[in-house]
C-alpha cells in the first residue's frame, strides 16, 4: 500500500468533502439514513429507485472500478424496497437489487462483489416482462456474505451464519452455520460455546471509537507536510511502501 503523504488537516478536509457529498447528493435519494455513517467515496455509490432505508453507523464503501449499487425496480407503489440495519458493512462492488423486499439485519457484512436479489427479473416462458411472483430476501443479524457470493430470491439466512466466497444461495440457511458451494449447503456448525462479537458490540461507543481513530490517524500522518504531499502527487516514488 502506498504511504499516505497527506497532512492530518488535509485528510480531515477530505472527510468533510465526502460528508458534504453524502448530504447533498446521496441522502436525497434515500428514504432514511441513520446517524454516524462512514461512507467512503460516495460518488461511486449508485442508488436507483426506492425506497432505500439505511440505519445508523453504516460503513458503505465505493470504488471507481467497483461501483456499489442499491437498486429498487418496481412498478408497484407499496413495495418495502431495501432496508439496511445498524452497523452494517457494505464493501465495494456490492449489488443489492430489489423488486419487492430485501432486509439486511444489524451488523451484517457484505464482501466485495456480493449480489443480493429478490427476483429473477424475467419470466421463464414470457421473458418480455418481469414475473408476477412476489418474493423477498432476509439476512438476519450478524450474517457474513463472502466475496462474490450470490443470494437469490426467497432466501432467509439465519443469525450469525457465514456464506462462503463464490457461493450461490438458493434456499434458506439456518442460524449459526457456515454454508458454501453452488448451490450453497451447510458445511459446518458454529461453536455455541464461543463468544460472538458483532460490529455493533465493537463499535457501539461512537465517541470512544472516534477518539481512537483520530489519535491513530494523527500518529500515522505525523510529520507529513503540505509540500511533501504535493511533491508525492506530482513526482510519486516508484515502489514507495
Amino acid at each position: 500500500m502506498l504511504k499516505d503523504s497527506r497532512p492530518y488537516y488535509i485528510k480531515k478536509a477530505w472527510y468533510r468533502l465526502q460528508d458534504a457529498y453524502v448530504r447533498h447528493y446521496l441522502v436525497p435519494q434515500l428514504a432514511g439514513l441513520g446517524p454516524h455513517s462512514f461512507i467512503v467515496k460516495p460518488w461511486h455509490i449508485e442508488v436507483f429507485g426506492g425506497p432505500v432505508r439505511i440505519g445508523s453507523h453504516i460503513t458503505l464503501l465505493g470504488c471507481s472500478d467497483k461501483k456499489t449499487r442499491l437498486t429498487v425496480w418496481s412498478d408497484k407503489p407499496d413495495v418495502q424496497g431495501i432496508t439496511i440495519g445498524d452497523h452494517v458493512l457494505i464493501s465495494p462492488g456490492v449489488r443489492i437489487s430489489a423488486a419487492n423486499s430485501i432486509t439486511i439485519g444489524d451488523s451484517c457484512m457484505l464482501a466485495s462483489h456480493a449480489y443480493i436479489t429478490d427476483s429473477d427479473w424475467h419470466g421463464i416462458y414470457d421473458r418480455s416482462l418481469p414475473p408476477d411472483e412476489v418474493s423477498r430476501v432476509v439476512l438476519e443479524e450478524n450474517v457474513w456474505i463472502g466475496d462474490s457470493a450470490i443470494v437469490c430470491k426467497g432466501v432467509t439466512i439465519g443469525k450469525n451464519s457465514i456464506i462462503g466466497a463464490g457461493s450461490v444461495v438458493t434456499c434458506d440457511i439456518p442460524a449459526n452455520v457456515v454454508a458454501a458451494g453452488n448451490p450453497a449447503r451447510v458445511i459446518r456448525k458454529l461453536d455455541p460455546g464461543q463468544q460472538m462479537i458483532t460490529r455493533k458490540d465493537r463499535y457501539a461507543d461512537t465517541k470512544k471509537m472516534t477518539r481512537i481513530l483520530n489519535a491513530s490517524e494523527q500518529e500515522f500522518l505525523a510529520g507529513n507536510t503540505l509540500w511533501g504531499w504535493i511533491r508525492s502527487c506530482l513526482f510519486p516514488k516508484k515502489g514507495t511502501p
